[in-house]
């Protein structure tokens, strides 16, 4: 009872017979379309004009794939891909002078998160836009994609959880029969749950006033979620057995306590301007 057995393939077909489409690729990039109209339908509400955003998608697009490929290589598997710099940027496994198709298999969600920040800053820099406003907008729309992404991982059946130890969980029948926690989808509802949360917070805040308070609780909320499911999960890669916290854990926290300063100093800066 309670036990869900999961054996889903992967990939949904082979397009012109060699390049597989998978669920994972899919849902990444409605992820990624679905937080992209939920900036826009802010913007318009905000007044301000789309083309804008057009021209950020495209920043924001380049720094998400970059960041989260050259984070999981940096952060998880360095050793690897120290001796194989090609593979870092390419879709493809180089074994023995061949190369197969692989697809990017691994992306890191911290490494995403520094790539839309360096994004952003980069768009700043050739725009003089607000910086902080900036910030504040693409926010609402960021756990959306998260979720999705979260989605995702669920299909390929990884990033799994620890043997919930009872008859219940997922087995996912890839790895082993053993129930597990799903830790994916607690991953994917808890973006949902905090994006709704930043919706409600976006239609009763002023955000001229407490510039950077939404991107802030963005960042404290999301990676406390983040930092706290992380005691569910297996660990992805063999040296964090050895580790107090594991990798997920301890790139949270600096996220964490940015977002904790940034909902500080709006709100002083906010009851400053008010008095």
């Amino acid at each position: 009872m309670g036990v869900i057995e999961w054996n889903v393939d992967p990939e949904i077909v082979k397009l012109f017979g060699t390049f597989p489409l998978k669920y994972y690729g899919l849902l990444f990039v409605t992820g990624l379309v679905l937080g992209y109209l939920i900036v826009k339908r802010v913007y318009i509400f905000e007044k301000i004009p789309v083309e804008n955003l057009e021209k950020l998608s495209t920043y924001l697009f380049i720094g998400i794939l970059a960041g989260a490929r050259i984070g999981h290589c940096l952060f998880y598997d360095f050793a690897y891909f120290s001796k194989h710099p090609l593979e870092i940027f390419l879709p493809f496994q180089i074994t023995n002078g061949n190369w197969h198709f692989t697809g990017f298999a691994g992306l890191a969600s911290h490494g995403g998160t520094i790539g839309v920040i360096l994004a952003i800053l980069l768009y700043y820099y050739k725009t003089r836009a607000s910086l902080l406003k900036i910030l504040d907008l693409v926010a609402i729309g960021t756990p959306i994609t998260a979720a999705f992404i979260r989605f995702g991982n669920f299909m390929n059946s990884e990033i799994y959880g620890k043997p919930t130890g009872g008859d219940y969980g997922v087995i996912f029948m890839k790895d082993d029969m053993i129930p597990r926690h799903p830790t994916q989808l607690y991953e994917a509802f808890s973006y949902l749950i905090i994006f709704g949360l930043l919706w409600y917070v976006y239609k009763k805040t002023n955000l001229k006033k407490r510039r950077g308070f939404i991107f802030g609780l963005l960042l404290t909320t999301l990676f406390s979620a983040r930092l706290f499911l992380e005691i569910f999960k297996e660990n992805q890669v063999a040296f964090e057995e050895s580790m107090l916290l594991n990798m997920g854990q301890i790139l949270s926290i600096p996220f964490i306590i940015i977002g904790i300063v940034l909902i500080i100093v709006s709100s002083i800066k906010n009851k400053i301007e008010t008095v």
